[in-house]
């Protein structure tokens, strides 16, 4: 019996909607349509406008929400045009929204996503869910990363040990052993900072294949200094966002001196060696490394990652079934079908919850 589910996930890149439509079949998964759409700049520049204190910001967020909640929408109708399904047949949305503050310490507690559930269901007549994050950090946990219990479902095999490494505006790790926990981490910035720092000098919204970054030099005592900042040195579980790691951290690092292709070198060079130290701290048997999110496509980065992991072999998730840019719309898609079951979502030695627990809240149509 098919039973289609749609993810939809915008990431901490906030370039815009990656969305698709699965078939979960019996024990079987299949991807069967995709669609993208892009952020303008008026959105981007409101969202990264949400990420540190402004006025009437309540206001600002609710109207961001609905205008996501619209945009979200748009991508489903081009799922089922595509697809020629009915609303009626999908069983619900999977939509992770949009995070704008990510703040899952014990003194604080909370992580914001904008996604007007309640619109969405109106908009589409489908059943959504959404607010996956905030039962794991009720529960003690860091709300992320979610998406390893997919990777464990999906990806994991019974004779190797697999690292899988998504690099999106976060980079985060995904360890599957052969026995044992399941784990993984936020690592630390993805393509966040050189997308930021890139746009502010060039007017790009990122660097193509790396290729800016690759025309200059690692400055050797910034890479030092940024990778001497306490995150990168502290115990899972961890999980980080635009609060810690924005330009306006990064500025506070420079000495204001240097060339902008030089900080793009070393900002690369910092993502690369936060995942290699974090495979060769934590997970120093594993040999099969896959990565997804937008990084899979620098290949400066992903050279750059090879030279510092010479005796791991690492390829794309698509050799592994699904592209690079599908994987954690495909999560949440996952994710919406263990909330319809009433099935855990989370894994408490990925987040540190109390326990497994039931994510989400539900929109029924």
């Amino acid at each position: 019996m098919k039973r289609y589910y749609i993810g939809i996930m915008s990431g901490t890149s906030l370039d815009g909607v990656d969305a698709v439509l699965v078939n979960f079949s019996g024990s079987s998964f299949s991807l069967q349509h995709t669609s993208y759409l892009p952020y303008d700049q008026s959105l981007q520049s409101a969202l990264l406008g949400l990420n540190q204190c402004g006025e009437n910001e309540l206001h600002r967020a609710a109207l961001l929400s609905n205008r996501l909640s619209a945009l979200y929408a748009q991508a489903v109708t081009h799922l089922l045009e595509k697809s020629m399904i009915n609303p009626e047949e999908i069983t619900a949305i999977g939509c992770h929204g949009q995070t704008v503050r990510h703040c899952p310490q014990p003194e604080s507690g909370y992580s914001i996503q904008l996604v007007n559930g309640a619109l969405l269901t109106e908009l589409t007549g489908i059943t959504v869910v959404t607010n996956f994050r905030n039962r794991d950090i009720a529960a003690g946990g860091q709300g992320a990363p979610l998406v390893p219990a997919f990777h464990h479902e999906i990806f994991a095999h019974r004779d190797i040990h697999r690292l899988i490494i998504n690099i999106g505006g976060i980079a985060n790790i995904t360890s599957l052993p052969i026995s044992g926990y399941v784990s993984g981490f936020d690592c630390g910035p993805g393509n966040m900072l050189m997308d930021a720092w890139c746009l502010k000098h060039t007017g790009m919204a990122y660097d193509h294949n790396g290729s800016w970054a690759a025309s200059g030099r690692v400055i050797d005592n910034l890479l030092q200094h940024l990778l001497s900042f306490p995150y990168f040195s502290q115990l899972p579980p961890k999980s980080t966002g635009r609060e810690m790691f924005g330009l306006d951290w990064l500025q506070s690092c420079l000495a204001g001196n240097e060339a902008a292709r030089d900080v793009q070198s070393t900002l690369l060079q910092l993502t690369v060696q936060t995942i290699a130290d974090s495979v060769q701290t934590c997970y120093p048997t594993a040999r099969e490394l896959y990565l997804c999110g937008g990084g899979a496509h620098n290949s400066a980065l992903v050279d750059r990652l090879q030279q510092e992991l010479p005796d791991r072999s690492i390829n794309r998730t698509d050799a592994l079934g699904i592209g690079v840019d599908w994987v954690e719309a495909c999560a949440f898609s996952w994710l919406a079908q263990q909330t319809m079951e009433r099935a855990p979502g989370n894994l408490p030695a990925v987040t540190g919850a109390a326990g497994s627990r039931v994510l989400g809240a539900v929109y029924p149509a």
